[in-house]
């Protein structure tokens, strides 16, 4: 005869797994695994931010396995959000060449900007109103049992925000470095500045809303595509006024550090 659970102890078995799935069991694994190198998989962390320029609907698929084996769509392995840190220390360094005049002061001025600001005080914001939006306004059936995680949330943001960063401040920023023309205000100055601008928001764009469309409980995922449109209405409007979005970078770094 096989054995049988009760079903005090069969609910008492699911109140444990409750628990262990909990936001706050979820964050505190997150947190714990950021002490411990050895438990990263920098090799799979490298291997998703190639896959988010040339396939990043792999990624998304990874994330759906990660649900059906884990019982969550948000990383469990802090190991992207390490390896996009040291990009972001890149991008410091790249920085700071291009403002060789800096002092001690304001390369820590610049350095707490890129890192609080740029990095996390955005991603926290964007990942915030996502969450939001999708739960309030995309969600089929709303209910506890199927809702987008915040962890999630933060997770297409990263995704999102790695591609914009390597083309908008490192790519970018080479060229500013060795043909200042992209910061000039000749035509193929701006013209090449503002396509990159393009390309990078677009990708942003693009990676949010295939993490979105890869949830099967969220609806009219489509909408997250119409920001293109004023997008490339300002991408003409600024070619044909002369705006050029690469200086104004230029400039908003510079007097962040005085």
């Amino acid at each position: 005869m096989l054995p049988t659970i009760s079903q005090h102890s069969n609910g008492s078995l699911g109140s444990r797994d409750a628990a262990r799935h909990t936001a706050g069991a979820k964050r505190y694994k997150y947190l714990r695994r950021l002490l411990h190198f050895r438990q990263m998989d920098f090799e799979f962390a490298a291997w998703q931010m190639l896959y988010l320029f040339t396939s990043p609907q792999r990624v998304y698929r990874n994330f759906h396995y990660r649900k059906q084996t884990k019982d969550q769509w948000a990383r469990d392995d802090p190991a992207f959000l390490v390896l996009l840190s040291i990009w972001l220390c890149g991008k410091f360094g790249v920085i700071m060449m291009m403002f060789q005049y800096m002092g001690i002061l304001e390369t820590l001025k610049l350095l707490l900007w890129v890192v609080f600001i740029d990095c996390i005080g955005v991603g926290l914001l964007i990942s915030t109103l996502m969450w939001v939006i999708s739960n309030k306004y995309l969600l089929k059936h709303p209910s506890r049992e199927f809702d987008v995680e915040w962890g999630y949330a933060f997770d297409v943001h990263l995704n999102a925000f790695y591609p914009l960063l390597v083309i908008l401040h490192f790519l970018q920023l080479f060229f500013i470095n060795h043909l200042m023309m992209i910061k000039s205000d000749w035509f193929v100055g701006y013209f090449v500045g503002n396509t990159l601008w393009l390309i990078a928001i677009s990708y942003y764009l693009y990676i949010t809303f295939l993490g979105y469309n890869a949830l099967p409980f969220l609806k009219n995922t489509v909408v997250l595509l119409y920001p293109f449109a004023p997008l490339a209405l300002l991408y003409i409007l600024s070619i044909s006024l002369g705006w050029n979005f690469t200086q104004g970078l230029c400039w908003f770094y510079k007097y962040r550090v005085q």
